[in-house]
């Protein structure tokens, strides 16, 4: 049967298995653990038939690694016949392993899990990962090579094969082997299985790259030329550079890079020259791909370039690239994070035909990513990728790569003791005992932070709903101007609403407004960047309006995305009300209104504002479309003040006396603040009181036996007073009033000051 191939799962890659479409695999008679001979025309593999994916059902798909595609000499896309074969088990393998890995002891159990049920032949290269962390810091898979077999032919490592070491090197084998042409030789590098959370970039390169290169016929049948140029832009460490290089590897191109500091030289035409030597070098060797990383380092707007060098070196390129017509099939890909300070020559059609952004990975992202880097690690039963996944906000494959790595180390370091460092080689044994536990992983997770967030990230506590008392009506209010929007977008979708850009929580100090902020990006998943207003400040003309920008920038890269401004009023006051600051305030209230309008095109991406001073606010920040939620944090009633009190005693051994109830009726008047207050003070008291009456030797044996008792509290009371009186109560409502009139229909001069006279 012929059938069409695709990339394998992430997590399946790296183990021989081919899923094969369901409906494909009952015609053929073929059951998982199968085996199957997948035969293109220049090459054959054979691997093991797994079960296919739901969404293949029907499609003629079988779904294969890089390592076995690169066997049957196949790409993505093409056609290869399968059939079933026999495989007889095997009675003995012979492994050669590479000079440099020294072991000492029996490996034989390690070789045969790692191996176990996967068809060999002799002469073929497999990657085990044997080294972990002894071959200078290497954690990734060791190429080792199947000597020989018995019965001779494609043999299955089965639980009763005899596993041998061969005395020669695998160097050794591979040079004998590559003359004698054995199968298998040549190792493998990037492959598509080794990207992770970049399909739809990974295809789109695919199509403007891979797809001009083995079918030419299409475009000349179209009439058009296929494209010259790919530019990725993104953060550092999405994957730009580990995109190239798949793709030059799977379709089989030479590779050619460019690096900015190597082309430039002092002498006069010598940098132009030999960034001409690189595409003359390319053109030789095509089909080729040309890859300039951190292209604005040599291609930046020549207007604003330092030297004449640079500017030359700008026009050489673009030369270059346009004259690729006659250069046949050399394609360049150029990857940087700062796209906006590149040449705009250089991104038109003919030179970079498309611009593809690689961004920061989603949930999903993460754990494909996860999956790659975890899947020669021995990892023990219990981790869960997901949950990792769930909680790297904010982190771009390079950092899930070192949370992968320092997790791998942080297990070595356990081991440490066992090894004797001085000897050249390692004890077997320590090699099959080792695994990486989830206590790895949560001490590595503490020691990395999210590199697309790195200047503005601030960690979220683990608060939630359930930690806030009362508040019932903003809890709900909340809930619909940013939960909703992220959970339900078909909903907003279909009644073709848009969501909030903006809320602006006021109310009295204590009441809890910043706890909120909290609790509602903790609950809708987002990532969370906290901004102190006078941290935006600075001296400099320019500078402060600068850091808003690059705020809001890192707000979109990561969205979904709360940006949370914690007493917006102290860098948001009304325009012309202040003189003594050079101007900066109003540049900054400007700067923020115009990102806030920018917002409309945006997903996923809000602002939360809390203040006890909205009469300072400027008005325009207020209007719908900016801050468009106005939402009031009240003084507690007494029954939100019960509540709160719940939340503040839940952990506390209260004695059975204490009456929450007429707690909540005695403290009228006390926020949030000042209620968590009167709760610590009444645990102080039973402290105080609990030290005086034992001796110091006594107090681990009858701690046990401390209560807060209702005199406790009733003390409290006495040292915390309010902090909300009846006037301040009454400035607020006024202002909710204010709100709700202005919401309705807003004057252009809006102010809200009048309360506080």
């Amino acid at each position: 049967m012929k059938l069409t191939v695709k990339p394998l799962k992430q997590k399946d890659a790296g183990r021989r298995l081919a899923a094969i479409d369901r409906v494909a695999a009952e015609e053929l008679d073929l059951a998982g653990g199968d085996f199957i001979r997948v035969e293109g025309p220049e090459g054959a593999a054979i691997a093991r038939v797994w079960p296919g994916y739901p969404e293949d059902d029907g499609t003629g798909v079988i779904r294969i690694d890089g390592k076995l595609r690169q066997e049957a000499s196949v790409g993505i896309d093409d056609r290869v016949s399968v059939e079933a074969v026999d495989v007889e088990p095997a009675d003995r393998i012979t492994i050669a392993l590479p000079q440099r890995l020294g072991i000492r002891g029996n490996i034989d159990a390690l070789i045969r899990r790692e191996l176990g049920g996967q068809p060999v032949t002799e002469g073929q290269n497999v990657r085990l990962p044997l080294g972990f962390g002894f071959m200078g810091g290497q954690t990734q898979a060791v190429p080792l090579k199947i000597a020989s077999t018995s019965p001779s032919g494609t043999v299955v490592v089965t639980d009763s094969t005899e596993i041998t070491i061969s005395e020669k090197p695998a160097e050794e084998i591979m040079d004998a082997g590559a003359r004698g042409g054995a199968p298998g030789d040549g190792s493998l590098d990037i492959t598509y299985e080794d990207i992770g959370g970049l399909d739809d970039e990974l295809e789109q390169v695919r199509e403007m790259i891979e797809l001009p290169m083995r079918h030419p016929e299409l475009f000349q049948r179209l009439g058009i030329d296929p494209p010259k140029g790919v530019l990725l832009y993104g953060p550092p460490g999405t994957g730009k550079t580990l995109i190239a290089k798949a793709v030059a590897n799977e379709i089989d191109a030479s590779f050619h890079t460019v690096s900015g500091p190597e082309i430039m030289s002092k002498y006069y035409g010598e940098s132009e020259e030999q960034l001409r030597d690189v595409f003359e070098e390319a053109t030789a060797e095509s089909p080729a791909i040309v890859f300039m990383d951190e292209l604005d380092s040599i291609a930046a707007k020549r207007e604003e370039a330092g030297g004449d060098v640079e500017r030359r070196v700008v026009a050489q390129l673009l030369s270059l690239m346009d004259g690729l017509e006659e250069r046949g099939e050399v394609v360049v890909i150029g990857a940087t994070n700062r796209v906006d300070a590149i040449d705009p020559a250089l991104r038109r059609g003919g030179r970079f035909d498309r611009e593809i952004e690689v961004g920061v990975p989603d949930r999903d992202g993460r754990k494909e990513i996860l999956q790659v880097h975890t899947r020669n690690m021995p990892l023990a039963d219990g981790i869960d990728l997901d949950e990792y996944a769930e909680n790297t906000h904010g982190f771009v494959g390079a950092d899930l790569e070192s949370l992968a790595k320092e997790s791998a180390m942080h297990a070595l370091r356990r081991i440490r003791p066992q090894l004797d460092l001085e000897s050249d080689e390692i004890d077997a044994d320590v090699l099959n005992a080792i695994q990486v536990t989830e206590g790895d992983f949560k001490q590595a997770l503490k020691g990395i932070e999210p590199s697309a967030l790195r200047e503005v990230f601030v960690e979220v506590p683990d608060v939630t709903w359930h930690d806030v008392g009362g508040l019932g009506d903003t809890k709900e209010r909340l809930r619909e101007t940013i939960q909703w929007p992220l959970e339900y977008p078909e909903v907003f979708d279909q009644l073709d609403m848009e969501a909030a850009k903006g809320v602006l929580m006021y109310g009295p100090p204590g009441t809890g407004k910043t706890l909120l902020a909290k609790a509602v990006a903790n609950e809708s998943e987002s990532n969370f960047i906290s901004i102190k207003g006078p941290e935006l400040l600075n001296k400099f003309v320019g500078e402060s309006e600068k850091g808003v920008r690059e705020v809001f920038s890192k707000a979109r890269e990561n969205a979904p995305t709360i940006v949370f401004f914690d007493e917006i009023d102290s860098i948001a006051t009304e325009r012309g009300s202040n003189t003594s600051d050079s101007g900066v305030s109003e540049r900054v209230v400007s700067q923020l209104l115009t990102e806030l309008d920018g917002l409309e095109s945006l997903e996923d991406v809000v602002v939360i504002a809390t203040t006890n001073r909205p009469d300072l606010i400027d008005s325009a920040l207020l209007r719908p479309g900016r801050l468009d939620r106005h939402v009031h944090v009240p003084v507690p009633d007494e029954e939100a003040r019960r509540k709160i009190l719940e939340v503040h005693t839940r952990e506390k051994p209260l004695a059975e006396d204490v009456d929450l109830d007429r707690i909540a009726r005695e403290t009228e008047g006390y926020v949030g603040a000042d209620l968590e207050a009167v709760a610590r003070e009444a645990s102080m008291s039973a402290s105080r009181e609990f030290i005086a009456s034992v001796s110091p030797e006594e107090v681990a044996e009858s701690v046990g036996n401390v209560r807060v008792t209702m005199a406790h509290f009733e003390s409290a009371l006495e040292e915390v007073n309010p902090s909300v009186t009846p006037e301040t109560r009454e400035r607020y409502e006024e202002i909710e009033k204010q709100f709700e009139r202005s919401d309705v229909d807003r004057p252009a001069e809006a102010e809200y000051g009048g309360a506080f006279q």
